[in-house]
Parts: structure tokens; sequence; C-alpha cells
């Protein structure tokens, strides 16, 4: 059983014979092993959704929703109920703009997905002598940037931290560390986190920052998340855009319109192309971007949208984002093509050294374990890329007859990595930042241990 589901459901784990809470629906939810919550009305047993499967099913009839049949409403109710319902498609907020930061589609590099298992041996040698030889010219992280941050000092120190609650911990503290020493915390700013989940790296930057004024975040995150902390913070404002960052446009947020804060990209963990995007989202240049000459790309609806010149530009001071992910990348949003085809490489390649890239981990990843009861851990915790178990071509058999140790896989993997990501770092460099890779945490703490540092080439950082 569950110990922590346990301590915020109290329904959790209970038998039918237990019997529902007072004033709830009667019905017993296998799959979650507990009673169904919704409040009945008085004088009924069973909630509307579950009238069917007791004794007060009437002459009403439920039908599935159109908008989603996962769940039913009354027929007779039917149109009352599509215009409130959670599923129905809602307005969008005017900071979305389509596929703003998604790249644009070259027509003469659409390939079919080439999967390493269709590759003979032949293939899968030259491939690797390609990467090895094209990775050998590029500069690895920089070492020893395994920084802390004293606003998380006595967070550390708790005796009462679990081991998924203490690596997180050094993590954050090691952003932040970053964060200060590129001298990107203080007043007057808006801290911009992608993939922001609970937002718990916002929590401690805004620790870090409790002296300053006139502090803004926005927290980005498309899912919805349980447990956040943004409702905790008391004297900066937080504001979360449930949005895709796709299609997010910050030139277009009312908020950054309005208080004309400087901005600093902030990321923990953002898997694959969720970097790509957020880096384009930052500093794309909608007139022309980088790398996209007007002649050979189309426009996209976005461009068509906002006019390629929107009334405010927001001046982002710096990015810090903690890589993670790389088989998740995409070609399409990928912002380092140029790179890619200075070193004769194309979407081919970059498709298998992207698959190739989860070899980096796959090799020495432990299923995550969930914090027991004396740790302050949970499920919600859990990095996306520590469940990712499923991985595209991480097993021995999907390299044909190619025999290769763990410690050659994991080589091979790191370069693909190292490919990729300096690939990020050319396209911050031409777009007018001085960008590294820098090693921020021991691979100990988490496989995925480098982050990507940028700031305007005009601002005078310590090296």
């Amino acid at each position: 059983m569950d110990v922590q589901a346990d301590r915020r459901d109290p329904c959790a784990g209970l038998s039918p014979a237990a019997g529902p809470m007072p004033g709830r629906c009667s019905h017993f939810v296998q799959r979650k092993r507990r009673y169904c919550k919704m409040i009945v009305a008085e004088g009924k047993r069973f909630c509307g959704e579950h009238a069917e499967n007791g004794e007060e099913l009437n002459s009403r009839i439920r039908i599935p929703c159109p908008l989603d049949p996962k769940h039913t409403v009354y027929e007779d109710q039917l149109q009352k109920h599509l215009k409130k319902c959670n599923s129905r498609e809602k307005p969008q907020p005017v900071y979305y703009v389509l596929d703003v930061n998604s790249g644009t589609v070259m027509v003469d590099t659409i390939q079919e997905q080439v999967n390493l298992s269709s590759l003979s041996r032949e293939e899968i040698k030259k491939l690797t002598d390609t990467l090895v030889k094209v990775a050998n010219g590029l500069d690895p992280p920089l070492p020893d940037r395994k920084l802390c941050h004293p606003a998380l000092h006595e967070a550390l120190n708790d005796p009462a931290n679990g081991d998924s609650a203490s690596k997180h911990l050094k993590q954050q503290g090691s952003i932040l560390g970053h964060l200060e020493r590129l001298g990107l915390l203080g007043s007057s700013r808006c801290f911009v986190e992608f993939g922001a989940g609970r937002g718990k790296l916002s929590h401690w930057v805004n620790i870090a920052t409790e002296d300053a004024e006139n502090v803004h975040f926005l927290l980005v995150e498309r899912a919805t998340t349980r447990f956040k902390v943004d409702g905790k913070q008391r004297k900066s404002t937080f504001e979360r855009l449930h949005i895709d960052i796709q299609h997010l446009c910050l030139d277009l947020v009312p908020s950054l319109v309005e208080k004309q804060l400087p901005v600093i990209g902030i990321g923990k963990h953002l898997c694959g192309a969720g970097t790509d995007l957020a880096l384009r989202c930052l500093v794309h240049k909608y007139g022309n971007p980088v790398g996209e000459p007007h002649s050979k790309r189309s426009r996209t609806d976005a461009e068509q949208s906002i006019h390629l010149e929107p009334t405010y530009h927001c001046s982002v001071d710096g990015i810090v984002i903690a890589l993670c992910c790389h088989h998740r990348c995409d070609w399409q949003h990928y912002v380092g093509t140029d790179f890619f085809k200075r070193l004769g490489l194309g979407q081919r390649e970059f498709s298998l050294f992207q698959r190739m890239s989860s070899w980096a981990t796959c090799g020495t990843r432990r299923p995550p374990q969930v914090e027991n009861s004396s740790g302050k851990g949970n499920s919600e915790d859990v990095e996306e890329h520590d469940m990712d178990q499923k991985s595209m071509d991480c097993n021995v058999e999907s390299v044909q007859g190619l025999q290769l140790s763990v410690e050659e896989r994991e080589h091979l993997g790191r370069l693909c990595k190292l490919l990729i990501d300096r690939g990020r770092v050319d396209y911050l460099e031409r777009m007018g930042y001085n960008a590294s890779l820098e090693y921020y945490t021991e691979p100990e703490v988490s496989l995925e241990n480098v982050i990507l540092t940028a700031v305007p080439q005009v601002h005078k950082a310590d090296s």
C-alpha cells in the first residue's frame, strides 16, 4: 500500500466493507480502491454518474458526453452541460500564437524516420565513426560547476529528507548558484520557468530573492499539476500560463507588456524538444529567424497572425536550463539545424543520433523509488526522465550484430548529447548571447547533469 497516498487521501486503500464517507456516493471504485467522492443529493445514495449502478435509476437516461465519453450526463441536460463541461474547447489566451516557436518545415528535408534496428552493422559502424569524428572537435561541458546557494542550506541539512528530496534540492541549489554567478538574481525582473510542474524551482528562486523588489514569476506548464507550491507564495507575483511552449509568444503576455521587466528563462530538466521551443520562445526574432532564410521557408500561421512585428519585445537577460531527454528532440523544433548542416550532417543523422543519445543513461538507470513515510519525497517529485523506462533504441538488440559494451554505448550516447547541445549553443551565440554547457551536479545525483547557460554578449559575467 502506498503510504504517501494514504496520507493524502483518507479513503485510499479502503475495502467496500468500510463504507463511504458521510454524504458521499456509495459506489466503490475498484480501480482506485476507494468510494466515489461525489456529493449526493439529499435522500440519495449514489451520485448522478453512478446512479445507474444502484437502485436509484429512474426514467432519466444518462449518455456519454460527446466532448469526453469518459463521463456521462443526463440526456435532457446535455445542452446545459456542454456549456460548462471541462472538456469543451476554451478560448485561447492572447499570448497563444499557433506554432510560433515550432520552427519551420523545410520541404527538401522532410524524410521518413529511420530506426537504428533497420541499419546494417556496416551502416551503424559508419554512423558511429562519423559521430566520433565530428564530436571530437567539440568542447565538452565545463567541469567543476557544481554550485549551491545559501537559500537552500537549511533545507539541504534537514535530516528528514529522503534520497529523492535531497537530490532535487542539490540540483535546485546548483541552478540557483548559477543564476547568482551570472548576476541574474535581483530586483525588477521576471523569471519564466518552462516546464514548471509544481513550481519548485521558482519557489526557491523566490526565497533567494526575498530582499529584492518587483520580482515576477511566470510558470509555463501545459499539463494540469497537483500539489503546486506557487499558491503558498506571498510577496512575489506568481502567474501560471497553461499553454504548450510551442504556442507561447512572450511578447503578448499582458503582465510582461504592462511591467516590461527583463526576462530570465529557467528550467529544471526541460525534456527534449521543450528546450528548443523554450530557446526560440526567448530569443527568436520573428522577422527573420537565424538559419531560416525567407527564400527557403514558408510563412507559418503564427507569423501571419502577429505580422512579424509585435508592439513589444521582451528583453531576455539570461537563460539557465538543466537539459534532459535528448531522445525526445525533433528536427523541426531543433534550433541547431544550421549547425548540423555546417558539419555535413542532416535530418537523417540527427534522427539517429537523437535515438542513440538514450544510450548515455539507459545502461545505469534504475527504476525510480518513491520515498517512504520517513522521507519528504513522493511520486510527484520523480523526474520525467527517470520515469522514461521505454526510451527508444535503448536495448542491446536494437543494434544489429554490433557488439558494444555498456561503457562504449554510454560514451557514444554522451557524444550524441554533446553534439545536439552544441547546436543549441551555436544558435544562442548567433542570436547575440554568450552561451556555455556546464556540469552542474554529480551523475550520482542525476544522470542528466548538464546545464545550459546564456547571457547577452554585452553582459559581463564571471567566466
